[in-house]
C-alpha cells in the first residue's frame, strides 16, 4: 500500500457536515482515468483511534472535513501529531488519529494534510447550503491542482 490516501468525513444527513463525503465523490469522479494517481478514497461520518491503521504505508493523507471556524472558501495546512482529549471520544482530530499512530507503530505518521471547508448550516435533515457549494467547488479546482503535483513537491508551500 503507498500512495495517497484522501480521508473524507462528515455526516450527509446534517446539511454542510456532508462536504466531506461530499468532495470526496466529486473529486473521483473528477479524476476517473487520471493517469498514474496512485489514491485512495475513504469515507467515515467520523475519525475514530482504528483509523490509525489505515495509515499504514502512505507517503501522503489528506484529510477532507467541514468547519465553521475556518475563512471562506477553505483552509489547507499541514497537521503534525498532537495528543488531545479527543483521542476518548467517539470521534477523534486528525491531530489525535496521526498520535494513534505514532504511539501504535513506534515511527511518525506519513505526512498529513488537512483541508477544513467552510460551512454554515450543519442541522439534521438539511440539504447543502449555496455558501457550502460554492466553497466546495472552490476545494475541488484546490485539490485537482494539488494531488497533480510530484511528491516530495509543494504541498507545503500551499498551506493557506
Amino acid at each position: 500500500m503507498a500512495g495517497l490516501l484522501i480521508f473524507g468525513y462528515g455526516n450527509p444527513s446534517r446539511g454542510d457536515d456532508a462536504l466531506g463525503p461530499r468532495f470526496l465523490e466529486a473529486l473521483q469522479e473528477r479524476l476517473i482515468g487520471s493517469p498514474g494517481a496512485d489514491i485512495e478514497f475513504l469515507q467515515d461520518f467520523q475519525l475514530q483511534i482504528e483509523h490509525a491503521l489505515d495509515l499504514a504505508g502512505r507517503d501522503r493523507v489528506l484529510f477532507v472535513d467541514a468547519h465553521v471556524g475556518c475563512p471562506p472558501p477553505f483552509r489547507f495546512e499541514r497537521i503534525t501529531p498532537q495528543r488531545d482529549d479527543s483521542y476518548t471520544t467517539h470521534a477523534v482530530s486528525p491531530q489525535a488519529l496521526l498520535e494513534v499512530y505514532r504511539r501504535l507503530n513506534s515511527e511518525e505518521p506519513p505526512p498529513a494534510y488537512l483541508l477544513s471547508i467552510r460551512g454554515e448550516r450543519f442541522g439534521l435533515g438539511e440539504s447543502l447550503s449555496r455558501a457550502a457549494e460554492s466553497n466546495l467547488d472552490s476545494a475541488l479546482r484546490f485539490a485537482e491542482a494539488l494531488v497533480g503535483e510530484t511528491p516530495g513537491t509543494g504541498w507545503d508551500s500551499l498551506s493557506r
